[in-house]
């Protein structure tokens, strides 16, 4: 195993890291000898498992930090930049995930659940699309990228097609790509690439929260042409790829991850 961050001093900082696609990225990184932030928001009942989880990080002898708090609260936010300064040592964030899963399933038109509003749009963009902004700008407000960091976010193909009780994630992942777009193409000139990672389906908690999951795990596992999901790993070894120095001239693009799936 090539470690080639080591001993640089450099940092993923991974908003949602304590599971699914954060998670695994934060282990692929780690592996490679990079240090690791992780800003999670979790309960009690769970800290005991997603320590556990920390411990496949820890193992790599990286320097680890993690914050369980509100990633989307602005003044947290500014808390939590605070705190990197000082944690950070001199270190610089090579990479930033955008990995975070916050908001609202509900259907446009339901006689049984209660129907998606405005609010629930608002929300859902603001903490899936607009908080990548919110967080790139604050780093860098702070002079805390490198001078070669990458940002990288997931969405997936609920971007382009309509799913039911779908609507206000989908306007969150057109918002997100936007803006990557645009981060790409402003912050270019202080040397920050941007990169959206479009994953096929994959088990991961969030997806199971999706009303009729099932179904679309079906669906996937079909049209597939290796005829699995993707997996966490999957994708975490490409965001991996986006880290190494061969990849400085991808930005702005959307790289679509699933073997293949968005094909057929």
């Amino acid at each position: 195993m090539v470690k080639e961050f080591e001993n640089k001093n450099e940092w993923a900082l991974i908003l949602g890291g304590s599971s699914g696609l954060g998670l695994a990225t934060a282990i692929k990184l780690a592996k490679h000898g990079m240090n690791i932030c992780v800003v999670h928001r979790n309960s009690r009942s769970q800290i005991n498992q997603i320590e556990k989880d920390f411990e496949e990080i820890t193992k790599y002898s990286v320097a680890f930090i993690n914050y369980n708090a509100d990633a989307f609260n602005s003044e947290k936010r500014v808390e939590l930049i605070e705190n990197l300064k000082n944690e950070l040592e001199g270190g610089r964030i090579k990479m930033l995930v955008h990995s975070v899963a916050k908001g609202n399933l509900k259907p446009m038109i339901s006689e049984k659940r209660e129907n998606l509003k405005t609010d629930d749009f608002q929300l859902t963009i603001q903490a899936m699309g607009i908080s990548l902004y919110d967080w790139v700008s604050a780093v860098f407000e702070a002079k805390l990228f490198s001078k070669d960091a990458r940002v990288v976010s997931f969405t997936s193909e609920g971007n382009t097609k309509a799913w039911r009780n779908y609507a206000a994630v989908s306007a969150a992942k057109a918002t997100l790509e936007a803006i990557t777009r645009n981060i790409a193409l402003e912050f270019s000139c202080f040397g920050i690439k941007a990169n959206c990672i479009q994953a096929g389906v994959t088990d991961t908690a969030s997806f199971r929260m999706i009303p009729g999951y099932d179904k679309i795990k079906k669906f996937s596992l079909k049209r597939n042409p290796f005829k699995r999901l993707t997996l966490p790993e999957d994708v975490a070894n490409v965001v991996y790829l986006l880290s190494k120095d061969e990849a400085v001239w991808i930005n702005g693009t959307i790289i679509t991850v699933d073997g293949g799936e968005h094909i057929s």
